[in-house]
């Protein structure tokens, strides 16, 4: 595995006392939606704006120019590592986000509840977003009326309301098994056995289950479908703490996100969900780490379900619950999202991803407010987002010199 600018940065990493804050607001970034500006345009947002004052600002490209990141790839960039070498699907994510205790034969996937039609069509991704509670009850209708072949283990594990995880155990398992979930509605899910993955053994196994699945669940109403996607097996990673010579502790209240910080060896220190929560739990996890992942996952939702409103609102909570966060005085304080995703499109987006950071040695504040205009104009630029904790490192003074 490849990574040379990774292991460049490996190399000059030095530990120091200085403590670094990661504010990921999940999917913040937006287009103007029919000249209406985005929504952090449309947030009122006196404590970001104020910040923005005496930060630096920039974009941040979470793969590449024109690509659209789910939400793995975009937070691995975050933490320096390149999503186009570090690749994994969304499963194994998931179930360490629930603490699975995966095994090195298991292959998991994320679930989605969803509903089909009479036609056998998707007609909601999502289920209504159903409660976790009858998430539950659901999964062990399955449990107890699905029949796996000899061999085979079959575990299902709520995740949080719609969302579910399978993981497979058995001999010989690969993991090379196709996405089910069309990723839109008025069409049939796909089959797992397509195209690359008709090869796959452990695909046709997944395609007969997913069979009974729908027959099992035929007579809900709303959640009367799986949908699958992002199997995978766990990886053998550097670890975040020897890569960066840094400690690290994540905040974050969804699943998926502890999931992504347990992969690097991250621990996870508090589950908030509220921004009041977030920025309370990230101060008080500056005491003993230096490096803090904080997760804020509700503008990304309001901009999947289209709701603009929601997201602009949802931003203004974070605005409110700033000053807390900064009250603690981190010594480098990042802003940013992990992707675009704007109401309009109902789903993430390639949209370049506003980051704001205040640090030391910055050559002055580049005012204006955090949004994606400003932020377009900023002394960052527009970088790869990989790249973005390496420069919070160097204003932290983490970095030593390279060459002679």
């Amino acid at each position: 595995m490849e990574d040379t600018y990774g292991k460049l940065i490996s190399e000059l990493a030095i530990e120091n006392d200085k403590r670094i804050v990661m504010l990921v607001m999940d999917g913040v970034g937006d287009c103007d939606n029919e000249g209406r500006g985005t929504a952090l345009q449309q947030a009122r947002t006196p404590n970001l704006d104020a910040l923005a004052a005496r930060s630096a600002l920039g974009l941040i490209l979470p793969v590449a120019t024109g690509v659209t990141p789910g939400s793995g790839p975009g937070h691995l960039a975050l933490f320096g590592y390149d999503p186009l070498v570090y690749e994994v699907g969304r499963g194994v994510l998931s179930a360490l986000g629930v603490e699975f205790p995966l095994e090195d034969c298991d292959v998991a996937a994320r679930l989605n509840f969803c509903t089909l039609d009479a036609a056998g069509h998707v007609a909601d991704r999502r289920a209504g977003r159903i409660p976790d509670s009858e998430n539950r009850r659901i999964l062990a209708k399955l449990k107890q009326a699905l029949k796996p072949p000899v061999g085979l283990e079959v575990f299902l594990q709520t995740e949080a309301e719609h969302r579910a995880v399978l993981v497979l155990r058995g001999e010989k398992l690969d993991d090379n098994i196709g996405d089910t979930d069309p990723q839109q509605t008025g069409v049939a899910p796909l089959s797992p056995t397509r195209g690359a993955h008709k090869s796959s053994p452990t695909a046709r196994i997944v395609e007969k289950l997913l069979g009974q699945v729908r027959k099992i669940l035929a007579d809900e109403p709303k959640a009367n479908m799986l949908l699958a996607r992002g199997f995978a097996k766990h990886p053998d990673w550097p670890k975040f703490a020897q890569r960066y010579r840094l400690k690290p502790a994540a905040v974050a209240g969804y699943p998926m996100y502890r999931g992504v910080a347990r992969l690097l060896g991250m621990p996870v220190v508090a589950r908030p969900t509220t921004a009041a929560e977030v920025c309370a739990e990230a101060a008080k996890a500056m005491a003993d780490h230096t490096f803090v992942f904080a997760h804020f996952k509700y503008t990304d939702k309001a901009g999947e379900d289209g709701d603009l409103a929601g997201k602009v609102q949802r931003i203004e909570e974070m605005d409110a619950a700033l000053p807390t966060l900064l009250a603690a005085k981190p010594d480098v304080l990042i802003v940013t999202g992990d992707h675009s995703t704007p109401p309009s499109l109902k789903a993430h987006s390639w949209h370049p991803v506003p980051v704001m950071m205040a640090a030391p040695y910055l050559r002055g504040g580049d005012g204006g407010r955090f949004e994606e205009v400003h932020c377009r104009c900023g002394q960052i630029g527009t970088i790869p987002a990989k790249e973005l904790l390496p420069l919070a490192m160097a204003h932290a003074g983490k970095l030593e010199k390279f060459g002679a």
